[in-house]
């Protein structure tokens, strides 16, 4: 995709758990499935990522809030790097998305991406439906790919903040693969399925500020569909990267697996890991409640 690595890898860690979980220890209903029956949740997010540009770190932050109710969504997520990472990654992007609540999934209805970046500062807006979409880029884009993605494509797919998260939320069926996927993702021009095969058949122990205990290590393969330069489609490898991206799943309790750690080595500036800072559930005060309700894993 064209995105810079951070935001590409950031968006794949997206749920939480309150302060430094130590690993499932109970059976509780799957987080979807309680939303849709009557508790309206907000998740939290923070993630951090580090490289190193010779001797000196380069940064970066990823901050998400997702507010779930019964039957929509609401995202609202900054990406942004700090220090010498604005050099070779330069991003402060302001992404919101939103759609339809099921006990299955989450499912894009519109989808707005501003980039302040101090160049182009391009402003990218997706309405979906069931049959089709539509989008708006100021500036506009050169060229929508070769091929560019069809309307019978984009509709199977999700945008990047709802398609990842969906794929941490969903609930694994008994004796599948736990790294699940494919991940299909549209961005409004770039249309990519990202593939995850386990990495390690035995769990890794992995200590994070959110996690603290076992976790699932996944190989990240990516297949870029349409939307991107001509020649470019069916490349299966994610870009500017050596080697698969190792991404580490936390099985929480309510069903969900998600991404506490993303470790990959770039080209450009050596080894970069993700790792997340703050994780959290809470109750989800509505309108239509008056009070918090349910909520919690």
């Amino acid at each position: 995709m064209k995105r810079s690595f951070l935001f590409a890898a950031a968006s794949l860690a997206l749920l939480g758990a309150s302060a430094a979980q130590t690993g499932p220890t109970a059976s509780s209903p799957a987080v979807l499935a309680s939303i849709k029956t009557g508790a309206p949740t907000r998740m939290v997010y923070e993630l951090d990522a580090r490289a190193m540009v010779f001797i000196i770190p380069a940064t970066g932050r990823a901050t998400f809030t997702v507010d779930m109710k019964p039957d929509s969504y609401a995202i609202k997520s900054r990406v942004r790097t700090t220090g010498l990472a604005d050099v070779f990654v330069n991003y402060d992007m302001n992404l919101n998305a939103s759609g339809k609540t099921s006990a299955t999934g989450l499912k894009t209805t519109k989808y707005v991406s501003q980039n302040n970046d101090g160049k182009k500062n391009r402003r990218v807006e997706i309405n979906m439906t069931d049959t089709g979409f539509t989008m708006t880029a100021k500036p506009k884009f050169g060229n929508l790919g070769d091929p560019a993605a069809t309307a019978e494509q984009a509709i199977l797919a999700n945008d990047p903040l709802t398609a990842l998260i969906t794929f941490a939320l969903e609930p694994r069926a008994a004796g599948t693969d736990p790294c699940g996927g494919p991940i299909k993702v549209f961005d409004g021009r770039q249309l990519t399925y990202l593939h995850l095969k386990r990495g390690n058949a035995n769990l890794v122990k992995l200590k994070t500020p959110a996690w603290n205990g076992q976790a699932i290590e996944c190989h990240v393969t990516m297949d870029k569909i349409a939307g991107y330069k001509k020649g470019e489609s069916n490349n299966d490898t994610l870009t500017g990267i050596s080697g698969p991206l190792r991404m580490y799943l936390a099985p929480l309790e309510n069903g969900s697996h998600v991404p506490v750690k993303i470790v990959a080595d770039t080209d450009r500036i050596g080894k970069v890991t993700l790792t997340a800072r703050t994780l959290r559930f809470e109750p989800l005060v509505t309108a239509s409640t008056g009070t918090s309700t349910g909520g919690g894993r």
